[in-house]
């Protein structure tokens, strides 16, 4: 990541209201960069790190388009989408991913990751896209089945060395960990973050491009109905690529103009990155009012009595 003038700047608050008076506070950090990693606009530091969680989920299914596997096994944009997704475990999302392991010739029993509580199958697991899509690779390149988690097994390098690649950084220095899926993900800065969504919404790269379009023109594979990605992508018609990670982080993409957003709330907060993105998207100019509109209703109003709103700026460099 190229830094720019200064990367750090204050963070913003997000503040529960019940009534008007303030019940909870949040502190919420955001990047905005350019698909060349410089950065643009901060709030708090752009180097502060944390897991991309399932924001990375884009990036890993470079691994399936860089293979030729998607037309060797006929796979459509509805499938791609839900291997980028995390799913609710809809009749519609477990059948588009039971799609890809038939077409594969792959048995379910071999996805690793959990069963849902209360669920009775692996490919109800908001994951199992993921998982569907590794799988998928290993067999169209003849690599191991049972062991496609591991670090070092090579459906992995070749995603680890897909990312590396793109922040044009030595792998070597990368850190990484398992999800609760049970997939590798990475340690990365907010910047990097916000870099990598620049680059997947530039335009720039074919893989890339058909990534973007298989999400931007199946949001519902996405997240699922009310979800804040599927209904940024639905209102927004194809201008963003939105993609939520666990514990706080939203990343989101401009397309066609090499401009991305990563956001992180410190303590997790769910609610706290939605209002966020929402706040900075309008500050941006990314977002009509109207769309605003919708998105704070649905996402910062919170009931009768409590709402949320976002005090500070992002800061320009």
């Amino acid at each position: 990541m190229t830094r720019g003038k200064r990367t750090q700047a204050a963070e913003l608050e997000v503040r529960l209201l019940r009534e008007g008076i303030i019940e909870s506070k949040h502190q919420v950090q955001a990047v905005v960069c350019d698909d060349r990693g410089r950065v643009l606009s901060v709030a708090g530091n752009s180097e502060t790190a944390t897991f991309a969680r399932s924001a990375l989920k884009p990036f890993q299914a470079l691994s399936v388009t860089a293979t030729g596997t998607l037309d060797r096994y006929e796979l459509s944009d509805r499938d791609l989408a839900i291997i980028c997704s995390s799913h609710q475990g809809t009749i519609e999302q477990v059948r588009q991913v039971f799609n890809i392991l038939w077409r594969s010739d792959i048995e379910a029993s071999l996805l690793q990751c959990p069963i849902p509580e209360g669920k009775s199958s692996r490919l109800q697991y908001n994951c199992s896209g993921k998982h569907a899509g590794m799988l998928a690779v290993c067999q169209q390149r003849h690599w191991p089945l049972n062991t496609y988690l591991q670090h070092n097994h090579p459906v992995q390098q070749l995603i680890f060395g897909k990312v590396a690649e793109l922040l044009r950084m030595p792998a070597a220095e990368f850190i990484h960990a398992h999800d609760d899926c049970g997939a590798p993900t990475y340690l990365l800065q907010l910047g990097q973050m916000a870099s990598l969504y620049a680059q997947l919404a530039s335009g720039q790269n074919l893989d890339m491009e058909r990534i973007v379009r298989a999400m931007t023109h199946h949001p519902t594979m996405i997240a699922g109905e009310g979800e804040f990605d599927t209904e940024l992508m639905r209102l927004t018609e194809g201008e963003l690529v939105s993609k939520a990670g666990a514990e706080g982080v939203q990343c989101i993409g401009r397309t066609g103009e090499g401009m991305g957003i990563a956001i992180k709330v410190m303590d997790g907060a769910k609610r706290a990155k939605y209002a966020v993105a929402i706040h900075v998207l309008q500050q941006m100019g990314w977002i009509d009012p109207s769309v605003g509109e919708i998105l704070t209703e649905s996402f910062m109003t919170l009931g009768k009595f409590k709402r949320l709103e976002v005090i500070g700026e992002l800061s320009i460099l």
